[in-house]
């Protein structure tokens, strides 16, 4: 498998101009405040699983528009305040099976694992969230629901879901909300930026080969899905691209990256034909934080680090969340 960017001494380098909306900020805000303002209902219950060594709870918290989204919440037996990490999951992956993924509870944490509405159908052990939310004529995918606007764009919802799940986290008296960080891999990655650049007082950012960064160079030149579906529908919709970037730089990455205020740690692959590492490294270096560190995974491809990553961002973030 070949390099499919740019070298690595131009990656290091590489900021480039991403377009900005002047009213990102009032649009996000306003997003934000409206849904909280929806309400909904918040039930945490106990999991139907093997597993019990560790507590594993079945969560259902207010997403966009006060709608219902479910979670996995996993965590160690203890009466202590934990930290907590929240995991945004890959492109059309669900939560899965109650108690799959382990890896943080036992390391410690609070793990909280967010299903993706109306996803979990492509790869993995299912979703259970649906997204009630029509749509326009669309490519087949999530990346073009909604494109005309970013009032009706398909992530306005995920990413808000994303925030919400903060919010929920930080009012369980098992967790300290001075310690919450959060993470994902791909589209978890894109996720959980976007979710960096609009929450405060996180602990960490760990965008794992992250997916939605600079929308104008992805669709160009990204060889394979999911970006190739927005290059399809624009091949269709000849004259709607002036409209289809519009959208898009409401949810770019490189513009939260520019939000971010704390600590973080990506990862990039220079071999991904998925997420271009310049879109990475576009977001990466657009960070205003002095402490930030991105580790490069030369020889693979969208895989990234996999395991390997999980270590590295467990032995970073322990230093960071035990300063609360």
């Amino acid at each position: 498998m070949p390099l499919t960017d740019l070298p690595i001494d131009q990656l290091q380098a590489y900021r480039p101009a991403v377009a900005e909306p002047e009213d990102f900020d009032e649009f996000w805000r306003r997003t934000l405040d409206e849904s909280r303002a929806a309400g909904g209902t918040l039930t945490l219950d106990h999991a139907s699983t093997p597993i019990s060594e560790l507590i594993v709870e079945d969560l259902t918290f207010p997403g966009y528009g006060g709608e219902p989204i479910r979670a996995w919440v996993t965590r160690p037996r203890t009466d202590r305040r934990l930290p907590a990490v929240i995991e945004y999951i890959g492109y059309n992956g669900g939560r899965g099976v109650a108690g799959e993924k382990l890896q943080w509870a036992a390391a410690g944490y609070v793990y909280v694992l967010m299903d993706t509405r109306g996803q979990g159908s492509g790869w993995g052990t299912g979703g259970d969230t649906a997204d009630p939310h029509g749509s326009e004529g669309s490519v087949p995918g999530f990346m073009t629901r909604g494109i005309a606007s970013p009032e009706t764009y398909y992530y306005r919802r995920v990413f808000t879901d994303a925030v919400r799940l903060v919010d929920a986290v930080r009012m369980f008296d098992f967790v300290d909300a001075s310690r919450v960080s959060v993470t994902g891999a791909s589209q978890g990655g894109g996720i959980a930026l976007a979710v960096g650049g609009l929450v405060p007082g996180l602990v960490g950012v760990m965008p794992d080969v992250p997916f939605l960064c600079h929308f104008g160079r992805s669709v160009q030149v990204a060889p394979d899905q999911p970006f190739t579906e927005i290059t399809r529908f624009l091949a269709v919709h000849r004259d709607q691209d002036e409209c289809v970037f519009r959208t898009l730089s409401y949810f770019d990455g490189v513009n939260f990256a520019r939000r971010v205020q704390a600590p973080a740690l990506f990862s990039v692959a220079l071999m991904d034909g998925i997420v271009l590492p310049s879109s990475v490294f576009a977001a990466y270096n657009h960070l205003g934080v002095e402490d930030r560190e991105i580790e490069v995974y030369t020889y693979n491809g969208h895989e990234g680090g996999q395991t390997h990553q999980w270590v590295r961002q467990a032995q970073w973030l322990a230093t960071r969340a035990a300063r609360g």
